[in-house]
This record gives C-alpha cells, structure tokens and sequence, in this order.
C-alpha cells in the first residue's frame, strides 16, 4: 500500500512478486527493527474467533510475540518439505532471498509443537491435519 504495489499479485509465485521480494523483505525488516510487533499485531487485529491461524510466520521474534501475548493456548505448526519436492514444485534457491531470515529465521531455536510433513502424499497429509485438528478439537 505504501509503494504502490498490487497485492494479489504479490500473494503468488510470480515474476511480479520476485521482481519487489528483496525490496519487501528489506521494509519488512525496517518495520520490525523499529517495532518487532507490527506485524503480529495486524495479524490479529479484530480477531474475535475462539480458534485462529495465523499462517507464515518468519521470526522468532514473530513465535515469541505470540506466547508472550497468548501464553500456553498458543500452538506452533511447522510444515516441511524435502528440497527434492520443493524442487518439484518449481522452488529454485535464490541466494539473498531463500538464506534470509524472512525464509529460515525459524529454522533454528523454535521448539515446534506440530512438525507436519508435506511432500506429496496426500494420505499422510491428511493423517497429519487430522491428528492436528483432533488435538486442537480437546483443548476448546
């Protein structure tokens, strides 16, 4: 909004998206600088449902906001992939993005509650969701 950029177009894999990638992950890091919160906080604005997901959080400043803010009714879900499968999915690394704490700044020192893995089979998939959804279903 602030630059002018078209907003379903930066939520898919396109060349459009890449062309500012560097650009929003350097704004998004300014704004956190100055109030790691920002973002959390717009996230859940006006969220009045009893259970809601927040998906694609980056930091751990990000998972830390959460249980500080949330406490123990929090739940982290990591969801992983192999590189051979994301490969597959057309993923290719781009040095100064992928290795950017936009993209692994979770991938050390967040003890996950949920690791579900996503690399193509739809059953095992859906065993995972519905373990996960089960457990989510006790704690209301």
């Amino acid at each position: 909004q602030e630059h002018g950029l078209d907003f379903q177009r930066l939520l898919d894999a396109s060349a459009y998206k890449e062309r500012f990638r560097q650009d929003m992950i350097r704004w998004g890091e300014e704004k956190r600088q100055t109030d790691p919160g920002f973002f959390c906080r717009a996230a859940v604005e006006g969220a009045v449902q009893p259970v809601w997901v927040v998906s694609d959080t980056r930091r751990l400043s990000d998972v830390e906001w959460f249980r500080d803010i949330y406490g123990d009714v929090v739940q982290t879900v990591r969801v992983v992939a192999t590189e051979e499968t994301r490969k597959r999915r057309n993923w290719v690394f781009v040095a100064g993005v992928d290795d950017a704490e936009s993209e692994c700044g979770l991938d050390q020192g967040v003890t996950f509650d949920w690791v579900i893995t996503n690399d193509g089979d739809e059953l095992a998939l859906g065993e995972q969701l519905e373990t996960l959804l089960q457990s989510l279903h006790r704690r209301l």
